[in-house]
């Protein structure tokens, strides 16, 4: 990017920061105790090529701003697209409305102002080259992708498409406690999904890459070659006897475990009791050498940001340490309700009450190879995709489809479908016996792979 240009953007944010800032004094002004303001502006992509041909193609950009405001412990909000004076004007009388008429909470409220600030030094957020891609080249990726998927084997005569997303967005936030800060951001994403048939059967899988930077993506030839690999493995797919045994979760479906028990540690749904974590802080929840983090400040990670949409700056926190359960994650007003402290991790769109996010969310990687994980079960299952959404996280019920591939002697001997693993999450997160040591962030939830003790697979 040439200086002029990078001036001109440094300009606009200055003029949301002034902008957001104004919004809040106003709300002081007509009887507001507290405000905060959030604007968030961004440009989004989207092409979708199919057997070569672009079957879809959106660009869209995007800009609105949000306020809430308290009077006392009374709370309202509103939100417009509309950044002219009036439209401000109309969105602060709105949520002033709003907060007339509804009841006190007496847990609401802004932060702590010593609980305010942003992370100062560079996270690599935002890059250039995302918003240099020009279409011909996005769209170009996508015909790559799927073309490597395509040519890969005879077999893979269908395509579910191969898409480019991208995406580069500028969020201001300022409150009534002095706070006012604003980052950039980008990401961008492909992926390929090839359509496999063997003997009159149809399988179909994926593989994508994800960044913040167009240059860390993996090559569009790697994409298709990966989802091909993928696909052709599930050929031949058979039904196996309802048992008893060992279950291991490939990382990209390992994720979907940690993607639980955040719901679990979600400081909304602990106060609230819907939570089979809630009331266990300090207490045994997994197996020893489990350890979960989340953390929002590792440089370039899709889950980082210099603060939460409070104000709260980002940091790391351990979830569970050892198995234990050492913390939840909160939000200013979970946190009050339970009587702790915020770690960081509020969430929202444009405007109403915070919920609560993650950062990067991750479980630490353990010391074994994937491929000794898998050599060290006699039998048992290799999850490669879920199906469903069977899991119960306040009672920690746990039902999901499954497809993937049976061990015999330590070795992938076929691929399996149409059966489904169950259990409870209590007992898969007791019962993970090994950690695999290939922990990659690919999103903000990561996993290595996992091996589960023993679950009730039904099949036939």
């Amino acid at each position: 990017m040439i200086p002029a240009e990078r001036a001109d953007l440094e300009i606009e944010q200055r003029v949301l920061e002034d902008l957001a800032q104004q919004a809040v004094r106003l709300a002081l002004a007509r009887g507001a105790t507290d405000a905060e303001c959030t604007i968030a502006q961004g440009d989004e992509f989207n092409v979708t090529v199919r057997m070569g041909q672009v079957e879809s193609l959106k660009e869209a950009g995007s800009r609105g701003t949000g306020i809430r405001v308290l009077i006392g412990k009374r709370s309202g909000s509103s939100y417009t697209s509309d950044l002219s004076p009036d439209g401000i004007r109309r969105m602060v009388s709105a949520a002033l409305e709003v907060a007339e008429i509804t009841s006190e909470d007496p847990y609401t409220g802004l932060p702590d102002v010593s609980e305010l600030g942003y992370i100062e030094r560079d996270l690599e957020l935002y890059h250039e080259d995302v918003a240099a891609l020009s279409t011909e080249e996005k769209i170009a990726r996508a015909r790559q992708a799927e073309a490597a998927a395509l040519d890969a084997d005879a077999r893979i005569n269908n395509s579910e498409g191969a898409s480019f997303d991208s995406y580069v967005g500028l969020r201001v936030f300022a409150n009534s406690r002095g706070f006012v800060h604003s980052y950039r951001t980008s990401n961008c994403s492909l992926s390929a999904v090839p359509v496999a048939q063997q003997n009159g059967a149809m399988e179909r899988d994926y593989w994508m890459t994800t960044a913040r930077s167009a240059a860390r993506l993996e090559s569009p030839e790697y994409v298709g070659r990966r989802a091909a690999e993928r696909v052709l493995r599930r050929l031949g797919a058979r039904k196996i006897p309802t048992q008893k045994a060992p279950v291991i979760f490939e990382p990209r479906v390992a994720r979907s475990l940690i993607d639980h028990v955040f719901d679990a540690v979600n400081g909304g749904a602990v106060y609230r009791g819907a939570s089979f974590l809630a009331g266990k802080l300090g207490q045994k929840v997994a197996a020893d050498h489990v350890t979960l983090i989340d953390d929002g400040t590792i440089p370039t990670l899709l889950g980082t940001s210099p603060c939460d949409d409070e104000g709260v700056p980002s940091r790391r926190s351990v979830v569970i340490e050892n198995g234990v359960l050492s913390s939840y994650l909160l939000n200013t007003y979970s946190a009050r309700r339970l009587g702790l402290r915020t770690t960081g991790n509020a969430s929202r769109g444009l405007s109403g009450n915070t919920g609560v996010g993650h950062g990067t969310l991750y479980l630490e990687a353990g010391p074994a190879a994937s491929e000794d994980i898998i050599r060290s079960v006699h039998q048992g299952l290799y999850v490669t995709e879920l199906i469903g959404f069977g899991v119960n996280t306040v009672t920690g019920d746990y039902s999901r489809g499954a497809v993937g591939l049976w061990i015999e002697n330590g070795e992938f001997a076929y691929p399996v479908s149409e059966v489904t693993i169950a259990g409870s999450l209590q007992e898969i997160l007791l019962g993970i016996e090994a950690i695999g040591s290939d922990l990659e962030f690919r999103g903000a939830l990561a996993s290595p792979t996992l091996l589960i003790r023993e679950m009730t697979i039904s099949g036939r």
